[in-house]
């Protein structure tokens, strides 16, 4: 059975399509391209990325989802018709069904921004699911069971936090501080105490490679670059993790926070199975050095890392392809 049906995990940082029989068929940045002079699409995903803060006058560099919802209609709209023809092998005559994964916190206008940008971009129909109902599934736990299931799902702009049972959410809370927020934090340190200016991709790749939530082992240093603002040239330097470290304390507290109040709200049965299975983490914000580590120094009980946590969202919304039953429980209006 020849099937066009597709999952999209619709991220501020990656858009994610999952094709039924043939697993993820896109995972790129959530960034278009556009030629103002033209209002032409130059370039969209890992090109448009490659071009983030080096784009010429005429050409802009843009991200349509904040937050986690779509910030910029018309080009969220463009970048889904994109990602939608990719997946089908540029085959333009298909009208896929597709379920879209949404953040817990969302608004009736933001769901009707997401349906709509779906419907236009040719879907025949949409189904939405809660990321992190869509989170948990994709990281294998066992949702359906009378038991307590926690999945804390920290993506570029928001981090999802449920409390699941039953293939029901019990609790739910979403908060939008993430990944970009960590960037932010970290572009914000080194100008204040290097006066060096540095763009978001020098950001990201400083957190991923020096970033931590608690302290390490060993000491990491990194070489950066970027433009003195009061010399105004190029300029290298050297930075630690512990510093990074500080810089992130804010961000990193507020999930802490987060998980905390999750489990102040939840009920005292499904507190008990929390104690054994513990919390699973998923999204990229999840790769954070020793988040887990801290989260279970915090909290007291076991956290893990899923074994894909990029992909979770995605393989979840990809498992309700093949079971509607389930979908028609867990989708949302």
């Amino acid at each position: 059975m020849f099937s066009s049906d597709l999952a999209i995990d619709l991220g501020t940082a990656n858009t994610c399509v999952y094709a039924l029989g043939k697993g993820i068929v896109v995972n790129e940045p959530s960034i278009v391209a556009i030629n103002r002079g033209t209002g032409r699409v130059e370039a969209v995903g890992r090109e448009a990325k490659e071009m983030l803060g080096r784009t010429p006058g005429n050409i802009t560099a843009i991200q349509p989802m904040k937050d986690g919802v779509i910030a910029d209609f018309e080009t969220t709209e463009r970048m889904l018709a994109y990602f939608i023809e990719k997946a089908h092998n540029r085959t333009m005559w298909v009208r896929p069904r597709i379920i879209i994964g949404v953040p817990a916190e969302i608004t009736q206008v933001e769901k009707r921004a997401v349906k709509d940008s779906a419907y236009r971009a040719k879907a025949s129909e949409v189904y939405l699911i809660e990321e992190a109902m869509a989170a948990a599934i994709g990281a294998g736990m066992p949702i359906t069971e009378p038991s307590g299931n926690m999945i804390v799902d920290i993506g570029g702009g928001t981090t999802d936090i449920a409390v699941i049972s039953l293939a029901g959410i019990v609790y739910s809370n979403a908060v939008r501080v993430a990944g970009n927020e960590m960037d932010e934090a970290i572009i914000q340190h080194i100008r204040k105490t290097y006066n060096l200016l540095i763009g978001e991709r020098t950001a990201e790749a400083i957190k991923i490679k020096v970033g931590s939530a608690s302290p390490l082992d060993e000491q990491l240093v990194m070489e950066i670059k970027g433009r003195h603002l009061i010399e105004g040239v190029p300029k290298t330097i050297t930075i630690t993790d512990e510093e990074i470290r500080e810089a992130l304390a804010e961000t990193v507290n507020v999930i802490i926070d987060t998980v905390r109040l999750a489990l102040e709200r939840t009920p005292p049965e499904l507190s008990s199975d929390l104690v054994d299975r513990g919390l699973v983490l998923t999204g990229g914000g999840s790769l954070l050095m020793n988040l887990d580590k801290r989260l279970s120094e915090e909290t007291g009980l076991p956290a893990v890392v899923a074994e894909d946590p990029l992909s979770s969202v995605v393989l979840g919304a990809g498992k309700m392809l093949s079971d509607f039953g389930l979908l028609r429980k867990i989708s949302i209006d």
